[in-house]
Parts: C-alpha cells; sequence; structure tokens
C-alpha cells in the first residue's frame, strides 16, 4: 500500500529524479538544461539538507519514492543559509552566467539572486513549501495528506503561516492549492502564490 514516511538521508537521488520529472509545470523537464538535476538542487535537497525533519516522502508498494514534500519553517533563515552556505558549493558546476538570457541562464542566475528579505509575504507566511508528486500518485489523496501532515507539524512548533510560489502554467496544481482553501497572495509576475494562516 502506497504510504508517506519521514526523509531519509538516502532519498537525495529521489528528489532530484522526481524534480526533474515534474519541474515543466507538473510534467517532465530532462533534456530542458544541459544539467538535470538543476532542477532539484534548487528546488527539493536544500530544504532536506537544511530541514529533513520537514521532509516528507510518498512510498509506493515496492518501495519507490514517487513524491515527497519539502519545506522549511523560517523563510528568510533558510534563504540566508541557501546563499551563503548551499549554493556557493556549486559555482564551478553552474558558474553565473554574464546575460541571463536562456531559460537555463536564467535559471542559474535565479540560484544566485535568493538571499533573505525579497519575499513580501514572509512576515505573516514565513514557512513555505516544495510539493511534487508523480503522475501515479494522483488521485489518492496523497497530496492533500502530505498538505496535512506538514500542516500539523507547522502548527505544533507555533508558526503562524505558510506561503507557496507557483508556476501559473500548472493549472492543476493551481486548482488544488485552491480546493484545500489556500489565500491567493501577491505574487511577482509570471508566478503565482497562495498562503495558509494557522496562528491569529
Amino acid at each position: 500500500m502506497t504510504s508517506i514516511r519521514p526523509y531519509r538521508a538516502d532519498d537525495r537521488s529521489a528528489l532530484l529524479e522526481i524534480c526533474l520529472k515534474t519541474a515543466d509545470a507538473g510534467g517532465d523537464a530532462t533534456g530542458m538544461f544541459s544539467d538535470d538535476d538543476l532542477w532539484g538542487l534548487l528546488f527539493a535537497v536544500p530544504y532536506s539538507e537544511r530541514h529533513p525533519d520537514l521532509c516528507w516522502i510518498v512510498e509506493a508498494d515496492d518501495g519507490r519514492a514517487i513524491g515527497y514534500i519539502v519545506a522549511t519553517d523560517d523563510t528568510d533563515a533558510f534563504e540566508q543559509w541557501f546563499r551563503d552556505e548551499w549554493w556557493p558549493q556549486f559555482a564551478e558546476r553552474f558558474p553565473r552566467p554574464d546575460a541571463a538570457e536562456s531559460p537555463e541562464e536564467k535559471m542559474i542566475e535565479y540560484g544566485y539572486r535568493r538571499g533573505p528579505g525579497q519575499n513580501p509575504n514572509t512576515e505573516q507566511y514565513p514557512a513555505h513549501l516544495h510539493i511534487d508528486l508523480l503522475p501515479e500518485t494522483q488521485g489518492q489523496g496523497l497530496g492533500r495528506r502530505l498538505i496535512e501532515t506538514l500542516f500539523a507539524e507547522l502548527r505544533r512548533r507555533g508558526v503562524k503561516g505558510l506561503h507557496l510560489g507557483m508556476n501559473p502554467a500548472n493549472e492543476g496544481a493551481a486548482a488544488f492549492y485552491e480546493r484545500l482553501g489556500m489565500e491567493r497572495l501577491p505574487a511577482d509576475e509570471g508566478s503565482r502564490s497562495y498562503g495558509e494562516r494557522f496562528t491569529a
């Protein structure tokens, strides 16, 4: 039976794979960039490195990881760590582009531009998440279960709110967040954001 379990260190490669297979607005982004790991090194693995206690895995009957949720309970502290400790180790692998023109260059530049104080939603919604599920998980309520698992832990910690950003082209994800009752938040052009308050 498909189950949800806490993240383990040996799940790192699965995070990279699942992130890649869902990175193109929910579809497979394999081959879109020259290094397929770029997606996961920006949007999945750093969370499991910084907050393994806020990461859960969807495990199939055969033991494969087929989905995940990763999160931080303090976005600004996470983004400072990302800027100062996480991303510098990839400077040789992903040199900063002189001019970020191609989609890949823009994604690499995004890694260099990340830092604290950039998201206007963090004061009221300090936590944020990334969730990715392979197509075989759909229709089983697993996304909702992952969200509920994370939200329960954030409430237990006294976190007052969570926000998330997403590609607006991923209409299925937007519909999912709206079914959960999450609030639409201000977002940069080309993005969409939702939030959930846990405390008054």
